[in-house]
């Protein structure tokens, strides 16, 4: 394989599995180089232009050749982060670099090689939504296992219960893996399925397992320890169970 795309929604465990393929070395070093906000972040990291209005060919092709060479690193391989939101301005630049090619699956190719596709889930959505929301709130997105923050996207602030905002990000998790999947089946891809669940359970495992797909093998005595701690807490557990004591008092 020449690269891997990992099919996610946020708060699935994109960032742990991310990290520890970073951490591998022969894995590429995947990053949301895609992501709609903020859209120019990357051009301004690797020094192009801004694009003017949807892109040139030009404009398309240099941003791709960039996406590559920071996702590959020192590795073998090319390596993505790509949020299901993030999905079409991905595809409108390879349309742009890759015209005359039938699909998008084919321009994917045209792009970035061989692929193997991960499809990351997360079985428990509620859970997922509560996080997001929780995170959104407090502005901790990331810490390491020793309390170091890692990202912070906002000064400090105290969860509330939202159950309104809880309800549109559990529907709005839905759909971003149901759309994934209806895009799988349109292009005729099988993508490799991964679990947050058994990731957190066996980081090590998932990931030799993925490296394996990609033809890679782990460095001996390589050893991954998650890089991101778990940030579920009483409140997380008091908000699903409150969320669900509504939904049955509502009927």
């Amino acid at each position: 394989m020449d690269s891997f795309i990992l099919c996610a929604t946020p708060r699935s465990g994109s960032t742990l599995l991310c990290e520890l393929l970073t951490a591998t070395g022969v894995a590429g070093r995947p990053d949301s180089f895609f992501m709609q906000d903020p859209g120019a972040e990357w051009e301004r990291a690797w020094g192009l232009p801004p694009a003017k209005g949807e892109g040139t060919p030009a404009h398309a092709r240099a941003f791709l050749q960039a996406a590559r060479n920071a996702g590959r690193g020192a590795t073998p391989v090319f390596g993505l982060r790509l949020m299901q939101r993030d999905l079409g301005r991905l595809l409108a630049l390879t349309a742009l670099a890759h015209p005359g090619l039938p699909g998008d699956l084919a321009r994917l190719t045209a792009a970035f090689g061989e692929t193997l596709f991960i499809h990351l889930t997360r079985a428990d959505k509620l859970a997922q939504a509560v996080s997001r929301v929780k995170a959104e709130q407090t502005g901790l997105w990331h810490r390491a296992p020793d309390g170091t923050e890692i990202e912070r996207l906002s000064p400090p602030a105290p969860p509330r219960y939202d159950p309104a905002r809880i309800a549109k990000v559990l529907a709005e998790l839905e759909h971003g893996d149901a759309a994934w999947q209806a895009w799988f089946t349109a292009q005729g891809i099988i993508p490799l399925q991964l679990t947050y669940q058994a990731l957190a359970a066996d980081p090590e495992a998932e990931v030799a397992r993925l490296c394996a797909a990609l033809g890679q093998t782990l460095p001996p005595g390589l050893d991954l320890r998650p890089p991101v701690a778990p940030l579920a807490d009483a409140t997380n557990a008091d908000w699903i169970a409150r969320f669900r004591a509504d939904r049955v008092t509502r009927g």
